[in-house]
C-alpha cells in the first residue's frame, strides 16, 4: 500500500494522534502536531466491469433485484466519473445470496468505519465490558467520536485490533494501517460487506446480544459527528424510506482528494448489507454530495 504524505489534518478524523487538533479544511497544523500520512488507494482500472451474481450460477441476475439495477449502478459510477469521483460499490441481499457491484475493488483508507472493527475486537475480548467502555463503544459508533477511538485503540494492542477481526471474518483484503493510525486502516468495499453479512449471522465469531450493541449503536447514529461533520451523506441520504445502521468514515486530504465511506446494513429486517467509497479532488460538501447522488441514481424511490 502506498502512502502520501500531507500537511492537512482529516476531518472527522480531526483530533487524531496525541495534538488532538481542531482544524478547517485549509487551516494548517496547529504547533506540535506531526504531519499526517495517508492511505492512498491504487489507481482503478479506466472501466471497471460491473457484476451481478447469482449464488447458484455465478451469472445470471436474481429475479429479487429490480432488472436496470445494473444500468442504474453504471449510469451512478459513470456520472461520479464525470464529476471527477471514483466511486466503489458493493451490495448483498442476504436473502437470497445475490451481490452487484460497479466493479471497482480498491483499496482504500476506511477512515472512522474502523471504529466498528474496534468496537467489535472489544465485544468479543471482554467477558463483561464496564459501562465506560460501553459508553465509548456508543460514542463512537453514533458520533464518531474520535477520543473513544484513540484510547479504545491504544488498549487493544492498536494494529493487532484489526488483524483479530480480519481473521475473524476472513476479510483478505482488510489490513492494518502502515503507520499505526487507526484511520488509515486498509480495507475493500467488498470486504465490508462480507464484515457486516457475518456480523449479522453470527459466522465472525461475535455472539448476538453483541452484535446488536454494534447494531443498535449504528441505526442510531447522529446527523453530525462530535467534530460538527454532517455524517448522513451516502446511504441515509439516499435511502431515505429505507431503516438504516451505518457507520461513515470521512477524511482529506489524500493528495488533493476527499475519501468519503458510507457502510452498514439496510431494510427492517436488515436483509440488505451496503458499502459504497468515494475520492473525489472537491471541496468536502461537493464530495459529500456526490456518493449521496450515486446511492439515490442508483434507488431513485429512496429505498431497495
Amino acid at each position: 500500500m502506498r502512502r502520501r504524505s500531507s500537511t492537512t489534518s482529516p476531518r472527522g478524523s480531526s483530533r487524531k494522534g496525541a495534538c488532538f487538533a481542531v482544524l478547517v479544511l485549509t487551516a494548517p497544523l496547529l504547533t506540535g502536531c506531526e504531519p499526517k500520512v495517508y492511505g492512498t488507494p491504487p489507481v482503478p482500472p479506466e472501466a471497471p466491469a460491473l457484476t451481478v451474481t447469482d449464488p447458484r450460477d455465478g451469472r445470471t441476475p436474481l429475479s429479487e433485484f429490480p432488472g436496470d439495477l445494473a444500468e442504474r449502478v453504471r449510469r451512478a459510477t459513470d456520472s461520479a466519473a464525470r464529476a471527477g469521483a471514483t466511486i466503489s460499490m458493493h451490495l448483498l441481499d442476504r436473502r437470497t445470496g445475490q451481490t452487484i457491484s460497479n466493479g471497482d475493488a480498491s483499496t482504500i483508507a476506511i477512515a472512522s468505519v474502523v471504529k466498528v472493527f474496534i468496537a467489535d475486537d472489544l465485544l468479543q475480548r471482554e467477558k463483561n465490558p464496564s459501562p465506560a467502555d460501553l459508553k465509548m463503544i456508543e460514542d463512537m459508533l453514533r458520533a464518531s467520536d474520535d477520543g473513544a477511538a484513540e484510547i479504545l485503540w491504544g488498549r487493544g494492542g492498536g494494529s493487532a485490533i484489526v488483524e483479530r477481526v480480519a481473521d475473524r471474518y476472513g476479510l483478505p483484503h482488510t489490513g492494518p494501517p502502515g503507520n499505526g493510525r487507526w484511520w488509515n486502516t486498509v480495507s475493500t468495499t467488498a470486504d465490508l460487506v462480507r464484515y457486516y453479512d457475518l456480523l449479522l449471522s453470527g459466522a465472525g465469531g461475535l455472539p448476538a446480544d453483541r452484535a446488536d450493541i454494534i447494531l443498535s449503536n449504528m441505526a442510531a447514529a447522529t446527523p453530525t459527528g462530535l467534530d460538527g461533520y454532517p455524517q448522513r451523506f451516502g446511504i441515509p441520504d439516499g435511502l431515505p424510506h429505507e431503516p438504516v445502521a451505518v457507520k461513515q468514515g470521512w477524511m482529506c486530504c489524500i493528495g488533493s482528494q476527499w475519501l468519503h465511506v458510507s457502510s452498514g446494513a439496510i431494510g427492517a429486517d436488515q436483509r440488505f448489507v451496503m458499502a459504497i467509497s468515494s475520492m473525489q479532488a472537491a471541496d468536502d460538501a461537493t464530495a459529500r454530495d456526490t456518493v449521496t447522488e450515486a446511492v439515490r441514481t442508483m434507488f431513485p424511490a429512496g429505498r431497495i
